[in-house]
């Protein structure tokens, strides 16, 4: 007697029917087909999300640009009316002159000092080393001790300014000053700016005479070479409109750090977390401007005056 075999389900591929198969081919196809049209679809969209959030960001752009141009406006039409508050332009002379002399001081001293050492041996070099005193007094006047200042000084001023304004904003001082008719705009924003513009040229000079100390210091202990030789030798191809431009062009600066600061922090909106972005902004928005405006001053004052070697 045969033993008894269960029947098995399963089947071989000869046979499957034809037409079974053929449709299951097609099915993974449509799956295939139906897959890269969504993926398509995600690309897409994802594209299109790309595209809205830049046009976001120029929007945002725009309108904070045309917010400041008008606040700078809003600035340029108080500015010539009364009341005129000179004490307060007077405390805000001292908070950006005497208060942050020892920071560019320390920052004045540490290029003239750099400045000799890493240029001597170049000059040296060449032969040059007699030029150091004129090198230095060139690289820190004209543009080395200028930029420098105002970016410390707009790192130390404008989150300062920025953080103050916007804290009265938050509790709500400044409108109680408009409801007292105190006229806020003018105790706080245009005293500053006035600062900014008076003081950014006298702490440039500040910083420029103690860059120039620091490089003839490094210089006599090096070679010592004697101080009128080195006054002599850094002052001797330097014309009066290279120092007077390039000093007065930090009051473009301290416009520039005074304006944004006051604007951010007028601007705040919120909580105390929006006073610190108000403020770190100040100081990234001051700096770039500031670069900016350095570039086209020196390219029209080349255009006015010419350059050196045209002197």
């Amino acid at each position: 007697m045969e033993p008894y075999l269960p029947e098995t389900d399963s089947e071989t591929d000869a046979d499957i029917p034809k037409e079974s198969l053929a449709k299951r081919l097609r099915g993974a196809r449509r799956v295939r087909q139906e897959e890269k049209i969504l993926q398509e679809k995600s690309f897409a969209q994802r594209t299109m999300e790309r595209f809205r959030k830049s046009q976001g960001v120029l929007y945002h752009f725009l309108d904070q640009a045309g917010a400041l141009f008008m606040f700078t406006g809003e600035f340029f039409r108080r500015f010539w009316r009364s009341p005129y508050e000179i004490k307060e332009t007077i405390n805000q002379m001292d908070e950006v002159g005497s208060k942050s002399f020892l920071l560019t001081s320390v920052v004045g001293l540490s290029i003239g000092i750099v400045l000799a050492m890493q240029s001597r041996g170049t000059l040296a070099r060449f032969g040059a080393e007699a030029f150091l005193p004129s090198m230095l007094a060139f690289s820190v006047i004209k543009e080395i001790g200028p930029v420098l200042t105002s970016l410390v000084l707009a790192g130390r001023l404008g989150a300062g300014i920025a953080a103050e304004l916007g804290s009265m904003k938050v509790t709500e001082q400044i409108d109680a000053m408009e409801v007292a008719a105190l006229k806020p705009f003018h105790y706080l924003v245009v005293t500053r700016v006035i600062a900014c513009v008076v003081m950014f040229p006298v702490m440039t000079i500040l910083t420029d005479v103690i860059a120039l100390s620091g490089g003839f210091i490094e210089t006599n202990l090096s070679t010592g070479m004697d101080y009128r030789l080195f006054i002599g030798e850094a002052f001797k191809s330097m014309r009066f409109v290279d120092v007077t431009v390039d000093t007065l062009k930090t009051s473009i600066f301290g416009f520039i750090v005074g304006i944004v600061s006051c604007y951010q922090g007028y601007s705040v909106r919120g909580g105390t977390r929006e006073v610190g972005q108000a403020a770190m902004q100040a100081v990234v928005l001051s700096s770039l401007l500031i670069l900016l405006a350095d570039v086209m001053v020196v390219r029209v004052s080349l255009m006015v005056f010419g350059d050196v070697s045209g002197g």
